[in-house]
């Protein structure tokens, strides 16, 4: 069992409303609700084996207000109330707020010291580790390919603003506004191809010893799990590997704020989270999965709901 939550977003400051102003955005509260999320899952029998925190823990508004660090230390010294490991991927609130330099600085590196685990590319955060018996953990790296929190000298930087100007020709870039491919936004990014390759080495070895493998990461990759416009940018790249592999049951996300679900062609569920910023004081935005030998069953609170995913 472990516990599943998404776009925290906190800020120590007054409710305010997304970049659109038409969706309100409960800044103090996030943090309220996320411990009662945590006062949820210390008391589940049988207790929890780990946290998800699926991106975008902190708001981007801390930034402009110079309260980034103070911010997550208060959001980490919440989830750290568990005697459990969280896993966290990073999503463009994160990215917003601190350089990917300094992230791996933070509580929220979570990949495991060593090296074997990930891409031999240390600077991406993507990486897997065994759950259970027969149960893995992949943990993907939707901004390995970005223009967030990255120097705008460097080679990955330049490469990543050319990808997104061959697609999005938009003064603003994080507008989807008349595009042909509304996800090439600078708040999505996408997997570099020796992500890809590793990602495909880990599912190799999964098939090969009968694992089922639980896959997440901060921006959803399937079209249909999600708006079309919070995806990531080769989406389809990154589902061609796991379709040609047998072990993944599920891919969970954040981004979307309204969350959504599908079941794939290839029998694998695509979950998306409701996020917390987003979810008024009096409900939450939480779950406890529970995985079991043919089906995942996921207990919702508040605004997510029930759900059991077979495979």
């Amino acid at each position: 069992a472990f516990g599943v939550v998404a776009d925290i977003q906190f800020a120590d400051a007054e409710d305010g409303h997304d970049f659109g102003g038409t969706r309100r955005r409960y800044y103090r509260h996030s943090l309220r609700l996320l411990r009662e999320a945590v006062q949820a899952w210390a008391g589940e029998s049988p207790p929890i084996d780990f946290v998800l925190q699926l991106g975008d823990s902190i708001d981007g508004l801390n930034a402009r207000r110079g309260e980034a660090e103070s911010a997550l230390q208060q959001v980490l010294a919440v989830l750290g109330q568990l005697p459990v490991p969280v896993h966290h991927a990073w999503g463009n609130h994160e990215l917003y707020n601190f350089s990917r330099a300094r992230l791996v600085h933070t509580g929220l590196y979570s990949r495991p010291a060593g090296g074997s685990d990930g891409p031999p590319d240390r600077d991406c955060q993507a990486y897997h580790c065994s759950l259970a018996e027969r149960l893995r953990l992949v943990v993907l790296d939707a901004y390995d390919v970005s223009t967030l929190g990255r120097d705008s000298g460097s080679p990955r930087y330049q490469e990543s603003l050319r990808l997104l100007r061959e697609k999005n020709p938009n003064d603003d870039l994080n507008s989807p506004a008349g595009l042909k491919e509304p996800h090439f936004v600078a708040f999505n990014g996408g997997f570099s191809q020796a992500q890809l390759d590793w990602f495909d080495e880990v599912l190799k070895f999964s098939d090969e010893n009968q694992e089922k493998v639980v896959v997440m990461g901060h921006v959803p990759i399937h079209p249909y799990a999600s708006n079309r416009i919070c995806l990531a940018w080769n989406y389809e790249a990154a589902l061609s590997v796991i379709h040609s592999h047998r072990c993944v049951v599920c891919v969970l996300a954040g981004h979307l704020h309204d969350g959504a679900y599908c079941l794939d062609s290839h029998g694998v569920h695509h979950l998306t989270l409701e996020g917390v910023i987003e979810t008024p004081p009096e409900s939450n935005a939480f779950g406890t999965i529970y995985v079991y030998e043919d089906k995942i069953i996921l207990k919702g609170r508040g605004r997510i709901a029930d759900r059991v995913m077979h495979f």
